[in-house]
């Protein structure tokens, strides 16, 4: 027989967290139909948590699903999300579910009768410029796993700490297979996974264990989170002073918005990389990717690692790196606003030389309804565009920077499909391009020329692709290649590492500290 509902919520007390609890007292009504039809009261008051089967006093939230849903949802089987989306699940305080979920460490069914221990899960050798590195990721979502991800390419050992009952919120993100999210294996990996529960206190000495051989440490929380659990940069610093610690929020440590809320659309709005972008007399145009997350986060973690870790060889001290992903964005304004202020002209959307004024540097639709990119800037370019177009008479209207030529250009560009194009113009340097969908990238030539793909393979999803670190090195060969980790996979590994025994791993593990994979 399988798990069952019961089985689930007469568990709650064991599994409750009475860390995640504080000021926190609630009722709650589970009502479950279907196969199993269950009435259950949960009551968490004063660090406790209680159970009834009945209703029991007035709830602050009632949960109403089916029993087959309900274990889906527990057991990791279905997206949190979408069953509240799609109805399958109704709770009266969506709020107060959220901070309720929160009490409890997952659900796991026992080990088999006879497991006595966990096997250590073996890891390749890593080889690269950072190969010695070891970092320790408190990251998640995107800006951060994507920057140790790639430090992780390049040969640091980055051991991607998560609560095994509130991992990285990206492993249930769509789409998944077989209970794995693509978003998440395509951000983590060549990392290690150890799952603990950081906020109890064995949890905590574990990480202070780990900060002692450390070399780096990512984190991505609000300010003053980190030191709230008792790993504040000036905490670290007394055992550790060599540890290099990178904090990557959206307004930086110290700031009136320090403590606010954003996501990338906010600090590109800021940083006016959003406002100087879209059509002439248009509104803003949101772009198709995460700007602030990838280029000011991702990509300046990297930086700050790799420049701190270049100081300490210097120096032989460590340092704390802020990294604000609104300041990191305003360096792509940098010339737009060097022209304001030389000119104190505010140029409109579509109407500065590279964002859409120019004819010989803009995009054009086929025939076929593909596009291409035209960056004919210089007048070397441009020329020979012209005439092999049989349109001499372009090289000069060029100059007027008006609508009229790109109207022409357009026309002109519209009479043939992509591909023929392309091939009409294969021979001449022009600057000019195919302008890929998704559907494109993984069959483009110069991108498998490059290398730029990836192929792993996942016990669960099988063989998948993800893209590679961009950085190739001449005279440094290495090609770590791993499948992100399972939560927990190298839990025991980590722990042995720091001379844990096998007895002491056993226990943490019951204890729902750590979270093996067996």
């Amino acid at each position: 027989m399988g798990t069952t509902a019961k089985q689930i919520l007469d568990s709650l007390p064991l599994r409750f967290r009475a860390e995640k609890a504080q000021g926190f007292n609630t009722v709650f009504h589970f009502d479950i139909s279907g196969d199993e039809t269950l009435q259950y009261t949960v009551i968490i008051k004063d660090g406790t948590c209680i159970i009834q089967q009945g209703f029991v006093g007035t709830p602050d939230c009632t949960v109403n699903t089916k029993a087959k849903t309900y274990v889906e949802l527990e057991t990791g089987k279905i997206n949190p999300q979408m069953t509240l989306m799609t109805g399958k699940v109704k709770v009266s305080s969506l709020s107060a579910m959220i901070q309720f979920a929160k009490c409890f460490r997952k659900w796991t069914e026992l080990p088999a009768e006879g497991t006595t221990s966990t096997p250590l899960m073996a890891r390749p050798a890593k080889t690269g410029p950072l190969a010695g590195v070891k970092v320790l990721d408190f990251t998640r979502l995107l800006p951060g796993p994507l920057a140790t991800m790639f430090l992780a390419d390049m040969g640091a050992d980055v051991i991607k700490i998560e609560d095994p009952d509130n991992p990285d919120y990206i492993r249930d993100f769509e789409p998944r297979m077989n209970g794995v999210s693509l978003l998440y294996l395509s951000l983590n990996r060549n990392k290690r996974s150890l799952a603990l529960n950081s906020l109890s206190a064995e949890g905590k000495q574990l990480v202070l264990d780990l900060v002692k051989t450390a070399d780096v440490l990512v984190e991505q929380y609000r300010p003053g989170v980190m030191q709230q659990m008792g790993f504040g940069y000036e905490d670290l610093k007394k055992i550790n002073p060599k540890l290099i610690y990178v904090s990557i929020t959206g307004y930086g440590q110290q700031s009136s918005m320090a403590m606010a809320a954003g996501h990338d659309l906010n600090y590109i709005a800021i940083a006016a990389a959003l406002g100087i972008t879209g059509a002439k007399g248009g509104a803003p145009v949101i772009p198709g990717f995460q700007l602030a997350d990838i280029a000011g986060g991702s990509y300046m973690a990297m930086n700050a690692v790799t420049a701190a870790l270049y100081k300490r060889e210097k120096t032989g001290c460590g340092d704390w790196v802020d990294v604000s992903m609104t300041d990191a964005v305003l360096p792509f304004t940098a010339l737009q606003f060097a022209n304001y202020q030389g000119t104190k002209k505010n140029i409109g959307r579509g109407e500065y030389e590279l964002s859409g004024a120019l004819a010989n540097y803009n995009i054009y639709a086929c025939a076929d309804g593909k596009y291409i990119a035209l960056g004919s800037l210089e007048p070397k370019f441009w020329n020979k565009f012209c005439k092999r177009a049989e349109r001499p008479d372009w090289s000069e209207k060029v100059l007027q920077q008006g609508d009229a030529l790109k109207t022409e250009v357009s026309a002109y560009f519209a009479a043939k499909p992509r591909a023929e194009w392309i091939d009409f113009f294969k021979q001449d340097d022009i600057c000019l391009t195919v302008i890929n969908d998704l559907s494109d990238l993984e069959n483009d030539t110069y991108l498998n020329e490059r290398g730029m793909f990836v192929q792993n393979e996942h016990a669960a999803v099988g063989k998948y692709k993800t893209i590679n670190q961009p950085l190739k090195f001449k005279e440094t060969k290495f090609d770590n290649n791993w499948s992100a980790p399972d939560l927990g996979d190298d839990s025991a590994s980590v722990l042995h590492e720091l001379k844990y025994s096998a007895e002491q791993i056993a226990d943490l593990s019951k204890k729902g500290i750590i979270k093996t994979k067996l």
